[in-house]
């Protein structure tokens, strides 16, 4: 009976329990709200106070625009950018293709909206989870003002929300009218205009607004999102294409139609724009690169109207000294061969990247003109080979600066044979020889073994882009598509002057806003290479201006490495860019030059060089330059010229037979050599002249069992040595030889095992001289005026090109005019005169004539008399030429057998 009543008990008391306890889900559904109800609270908690600390909306602010100053290095300013180049309207002012043009481009609903656009935050959120983030902005012209006016361009939830706040607190306090008017008078729209009326002057010569047309109204809605990319006066193009990107949201939004779209779009933006470009002012290139650092990296800020404070590297002696070479100034020590071609220029600190001066281009006139220095992106030609050739080599393999490289006939997969500057192959190289004469094989067969992955990432580490996934073994001589600016390449180079720590190149150090925060835009350095890597590739560059292609560089005080390159049009003879970037511990510098059309050929491929002599020698004037110090990874050692591989030189060498080379530490070749046996040399060189051919045949012998081949040089004249050919026979052919030149042919026997070579055999031989096609001397004829006492002589000449001697009674003369007088003659005297043409130095066929000048009494007789005499001499004329011709009927005469000496040279 207890028992029953315990089991009833306990079934009340689970009955009892399932009666108190919740469903799970329940539960679930209860945390959640409480979860949500929280989040919301703090979330609101944290809105709210977003909200309370928001800036104040400062009339004083809505009013004026600040203009941002700029200081230098040394914190002095140097700029003041921003309110003073403005014209305020109102709205009144405004036509309605503007304010059309501007809503449809920038806030199509800004006349509906309380400050913020529900609909465009929905649009935007799913346009950046379809396309990602920052795919599409949201921001209403009622925020920009916001923003622009009262926050810092911060990316954060905290700002975002304060913005949205001041906006709906501006749409409270003031019509749209007037928040139109703050946003139209207060955004930048490039070339120093600030404001939609100084714009409107300052492009299309327009005080009036309502004169605007539907294209210009199109381009002054569609500058400030990049005002320095669309700018109309430099990139006309890019304008163009954003044009035609406004008037397809005018036509969207019904602001126009289709048919005015199309008739405004199909005018060329260049036509409409005024000839009167705003004026340069001082250092206007180095601010160019400024604003393009500041627009990167304070997105979302106008920071031409931000009141900002901007702390640059620029160092005005440098600037102003640059600017000065890139003028037609007398002064001016740079040698510029037309008022045409474009030059620029960057100069960077080795150490810390920080941009010291920018030359924008060549006597400067337009505020924000063309920039040279940074837009001018051009193929770098040899400028790049050890950036993407013999830097990566040593980087990725170790390679010695004494490394062979077979240098031949040599085509690249799907490519075109790669040929020398000289037209000639050389043999096996050193990397520092092939580097040092910018040979194309070497370099091209240095990347293509390195390989495209290897030399690509070598090359985006120091701040290098490419258009190409994979690299061709012709980017490492700068033949492609890839194409760089003067301050890319700055960059890049001054990582081997820093010890291998790159810096990306920077213009900014810091900017202080308004509020008083700061913030900090200078880049990090960082190691991209190893310092053997560095110290390597400065010492062979060195070598490149001390003995090499960049010898024009050369500052003879300063320890200095650097690089040529020019690039060749693909169908003229010549080059259409010439390059040269060189660096000390102190400062890098790169120059370029060039035309506007790149079909055209430069006249003069130096004057980069004058330009980085002239500027390194004036920064370095009172300046101490320390060298480049060798690390402890690398190791410096005498090899054996020649040896491949290479052979360490012992103590016995001669010093003619040795190099110093640099080897990473760890790779020293073994090897010993206390001396070394000589090859010997080829023996009966001769050489003949086929003239059916004109050619030069050249042959010897080599009685020899060792494996050899053969290196053939050869001169003209007094010219330099040339190389023709490497062969392994025993004979070789020029071809194309210059009558009257004397070649001097060298040849030189190579070991394939050893690379030693032997002293050089010679031989010379002058090609027979043609003829000069001289022409005759016709109708010479002599005459008298007794008035004037003078003899005048006249005749006719049926050649080209020739001066004319001329000789009377033993007196002689040279004309290069078919004619002559001869004053002061005496009376009663016989006069012989004798013409012979000169062709080049050498004499054709003499014509004679001669004249009797009468007494004095009879100086008196009529004109008739003086008329007989005319005949004459015309027929004394004739006799004499006939007797001329008797005497010599081949028309010869030894005077006229005399060389031509020819010195031109490829």
């Amino acid at each position: 009976m207890a028992d029953t009543k315990s089991r009833t008990a306990r079934r009340k008391k689970q009955q009892k329990s399932k009666k108190g306890k919740k469903p799970v889900w329940k539960r679930v559904i209860t945390y959640l709200f409480a979860f949500i109800l929280l989040m919301f609270l703090v979330v609101g908690g944290v809105f709210a106070y977003f909200i309370m600390t928001a800036p104040k909306i400062d009339i004083d602010k809505l009013d004026v625009a600040f203009a941002s100053q700029y200081y230098d290095q040394d914190g002095n300013q140097f700029a003041d950018r921003g309110a003073e180049n403005r014209i305020k309207i109102e709205y009144d002012d405004l036509p309605q293709v503007l304010i059309d043009a501007v809503t449809a481009t920038e806030d199509v609903r800004f006349f509906e909206h309380k400050g913020i656009d529900l609909r465009r935050i929905a649009g935007a959120v799913k346009a950046n989870f379809q396309r990602g983030f920052g795919a599409e902005g949201a921001s209403t012209i009622t925020q920009q003002v916001a923003e622009n006016l009262f926050l810092t361009p911060e990316k954060s939830i905290k700002l975002k929300v304060q913005e949205q706040w001041i906006a709906m607190k501006l749409e409270r306090e003031f019509s749209k009218e007037q928040i139109m008017e703050m946003y139209l008078n207060k955004i930048f729209y490039g070339s120093n205009a600030y404001g939609v009326a100084k714009a409107a002057e300052v492009y299309f010569g327009k005080d009036d607004l309502h004169d605007l047309t539907l294209l210009e109204a199109a381009m002054l809605a569609g500058l400030p999102q990049r005002p320095s990319a669309y700018n109309p006066f430099e990139n006309p193009e890019l304008m163009q294409d954003r044009v035609d990107t406004v008037l397809k949201l005018m036509v969207r939004h019904g602001k126009i139609t289709q048919e005015e779209a199309d008739e405004a779009a199909a005018i060329d933006v260049s036509s409409v724009l005024t000839d009167e470009k705003p004026k340069s002012f001082p250092y206007d290139a180095f601010i160019q690169q400024v604003e393009r650092e500041l627009e990167e990296k304070l997105e979302g800020t106008d920071i031409n109207t931000a009141g900002l404070k901007v702390y640059t590297t620029l160092d005005t002696d440098a600037q102003e000294y640059v600017e000065f070479l890139l003028t037609d100034s007398e002064e001016n020590p740079i040698p510029y061969p037309d008022e045409d071609l474009l030059a620029g220029v960057s100069v960077i600190d080795t150490k810390t990247g920080a941009i010291q001066a920018i030359g924008g281009s060549r006597n400067r006139e337009n505020a924000f003109g063309s920039n040279y220095a940074i837009n001018a992106h051009r193929q770098p030609g040899s400028v790049v080979k050890p950036l993407l050739a013999y830097g990566p080599a040593i980087e990725y393999e170790q390679w010695s600066t004494y490394h062979q490289i077979l240098d031949e006939e040599y085509t690249p997969e799907g490519s075109n044979t790669i040929r020398n500057w000289d037209r000639q192959y050389h043999g096996w190289v050193s990397q520092r020889f092939a580097l040092e004469q910018s040979y194309n094989v070497p370099a091209a067969k240095t990347l293509e073994e390195i390989g495209s992955d290897r030399v690509k990432e070598f090359g985006e580490n120091l701040g290098l882009s490419f258009n190409t996934d994979v690299l061709d073994p012709r980017d490492a001589i700068g033949g492609t598509v890839n194409e760089y600016s003067p301050l890319e390449l700055a960059g890049a180079f001054s990582a081997f002057g820093n010890e291998g720590v790159y810096t990306e190149p920077y213009a900014v150090t810091k900017v202080e806003f308004e509020d008083g925060s700061v913030v900090d835009l200078k880049p990090k350095s960082e190691p991209v290479m190893e310092d053997y890597t560095a110290y390597m590739v400065t010492d062979m560059l060195k070598d490149v201006v001390d003995r090499g292609t960049g010898t024009n560089a050369n500052v003879s005080h300063l320890p200095i490495a650097g690089k040529t390159g020019t690039t060749n049009h693909p169908e003229k003879a010549g080059s259409n860019n010439a390059w040269f970037a060189g660096y000390s511990t102190n400062y890098t510098i790169t120059a370029w030059t060039g035309y506007n059309d790149n079909n055209e050929i430069l006249p003069d491929t130096q004057i980069p060089l004058h330009l980085f002599r002239h500027i390194m020698t004036e920064l370095s004037k009172d300046i101490e330059t320390d060298d480049f110090v060798k690390p402890d990874s690398v190791v410096e050692q005498n090899i054996v010229k020649g040896s491949n591989p290479p052979v360490v030189a012992g103590s016995g060498m001669a010093s003619d037979s040795v190099t110093r080379e640099l080897f990473v530490k760890g790779t020293v070749p073994d090897e010993v050599a206390d001396e070394v046996d000589s090859l010997d040399p080829v023996s009966n060189l001769s050489a003949t002249y086929e003239e059916d051919r004109n050619e030069i045949d050249i042959s010897w012998d080599y009685d020899s069992d060792l494996d050899v081949s053969f290196d053939v040089r050869y001169k003209k004249d007094d010219g330099s040595m040339k190389d023709l050919t490497s062969t392994s026979d025993t004979g070789a052919t020029i071809s194309d030889v210059d009558d009257g030149a004397t070649y001097t042919i060298e040849v030189v026997a190579v070991s394939k095992e050893s690379n030693e070579k032997s002293d050089p055999a010679s031989t010379s031989i002058t090609i027979n001289e043609e003829e000069e096609d001289i022409g005759e001397i016709e109708n010479l004829q002599a005459s008298y005026d007794a008035s004037s006492n003078t003899i005048s002589a006249t005749w006719d000449y049926d050649g080209d090109g020739a001066t004319f001697e001329v000789d009377i009674n033993g007196q002689k003369d040279s004309v290069s005019s078919t004619s002559l007088q001869f004053s002061n003659v005496e009376p009663g005297t016989t006069y012989t005169i004798t013409v012979t043409p000169v062709v080049d130095g050498e004499q054709g066929n003499s014509k004679s004539t001669s004249i009797d000048v009468p007494d004095d009494d009879e100086n008196n007789n009529d004109n008739d008399n003086d008329n007989s005499n005319g005949n004459n001499q015309q027929e004394n004329n004739e006799n004499e030429t006939q007797n001329n011709e008797a005497e010599d009927p081949e028309g010869n005469s030894s005077e006229n057998e005399q060389p031509v000496n020819n010195t031109n040279e490829e």
